[in-house]
């Protein structure tokens, strides 16, 4: 696959803009014919045998080609048009919505539109969602902004919505460790949304990229956050929600990462807090893994070579047998004892007791000069 020529690549801005996302039939008619003429039975109302529906999903937009108007507006911006035919399309994490059992629901996207200069493949080869409650806590915010600066320390890209909240610290926490952040929007590649968040969107597509698959001058809307949700599912390789209601985004992106056999984690809060209610329902419900620190995020998505928990300190006493481990909790922590009264104190026979001591006299734990036992 190479970059598509100038003509087919306005044929991609034209149909990437011709029918609200996703159209998955739409997709399979560029896939089975080729872009070039599946924009011009768009334009021409001519659908081959078994794309009639397609006549009405694109009938309000076909006569409005705002293909050079749009690719203008992303060289102005620093943005570019990415096509199913380039090498720089992700196509391996999108792959299971263009499956039967999820097409139907959302499917794939016809293109992106990106804004920054790093590689669509490779920040999505390895990237992990942060996500949840627009209204987050002073916690919420905390965990998420912790999980985002470990997780880009540990070279993973941190891909989140650029939503207030949750989204807005995991970007900022990855900006903050100068790693690969990227957020997916549910508006136009040209528009910062929520406004809120200008500065932080210049800085993510500065250091990250910027994603969506709206054309530019397109208004955010609730459907369009819905259905921008899969995609952040989808280019992760795992979906940790920090803070979610019973219902919200953060759960719909959730949902969409169980149907794509995306692994799902949740962090719980207080049993008090409103904004964590969804998580522990998610918890409790056996559809999310409970994960505290950023290694249990990483073992969701990495799960073979990481250790979940991270590991105690070795003690002097681990490794040994019960009854060394009962004459050595006999001895003082100051001065010494003679063998009887170890004997007495760890009630234990008295060669038990002698064959136990000889052993820890050479793993170096007690020292047994002068007639006394003492710990070494």
């Amino acid at each position: 696959m190479s970059a598509p020529d100038e003509q087919e690549l306005r044929a991609w801005a034209y149909l990437a803009a011709v029918a609200e996302p996703p159209c998955a039939r739409l997709v399979a008619l560029v896939d089975q014919y080729g872009v070039l003429d599946a924009a011009r039975a768009v334009r021409e109302r001519r659908m081959p045998d078994g794309y009639g529906e397609l006549l009405v999903a694109t009938e309000a937009r076909c006569g409005s080609d705002t293909a050079a108007a749009d690719l203008e507006r992303c060289a102005e911006i620093g943005a570019r048009l990415v096509t199913r035919d380039e090498l720089d399309w992700p196509g391996w994490p999108l792959l299971p919505l263009d499956q039967a059992d999820t097409a139907a629901r959302g499917g794939g996207p016809l293109a992106l539109w990106v804004r920054g200069t790093g590689s669509l493949v490779e920040f999505t080869g390895q990237a992990i969602a942060v996500v949840g409650s627009r209204a987050a806590t002073s916690y919420g915010d905390y965990v998420a902004g912790k999980l985002g600066s470990e997780l880009a320390a540990e070279n993973w890209t941190v891909l989140s919505g650029g939503a207030y909240g949750i989204d807005g610290a995991a970007h900022r926490g990855a900006l903050a460790a100068h790693g690969r952040t990227a957020a997916v929007l549910a508006c136009g590649i040209d528009r910062d949304y929520p406004a809120g968040h200008a500065a932080l969107l210049t800085e993510i597509a500065r250091q990250g990229l910027v994603v969506t698959e709206y054309p530019p001058g397109t208004t955010a809307a609730k459907h369009r956050f819905l259905t921008r949700n899969r995609l952040v599912a989808a280019l992760s390789a795992a979906t940790v929600v920090v803070e979610a209601g019973r219902r919200s985004g953060a759960a719909n992106t959730a949902a969409w990462a169980r149907k794509l056999g995306r692994p799902l984690g949740a962090v719980p809060g207080a049993i008090t807090s409103a904004t964590s209610v969804g998580c522990h329902q998610m918890i409790a419900d056996g559809q999310a893994t409970l994960v505290a620190d950023t290694a249990a995020v990483i073992a969701l998505a990495e799960p073979d070579g990481h250790d979940t928990h991270q590991q105690s300190p070795p003690r002097r006493t681990d490794g040994l047998s019960p009854e060394q481990f009962r004459v050595i909790e006999a001895l003082p922590a100051r001065g010494g004892l003679r063998l009887d009264e170890v004997v007495f104190v760890s009630g234990l026979p008295t060669p038990t007791v002698r064959a136990a001591l000889a052993g820890l006299e050479v793993a170096g734990l007690v020292d047994g000069d002068g007639g006394l036992w003492e710990l070494a």
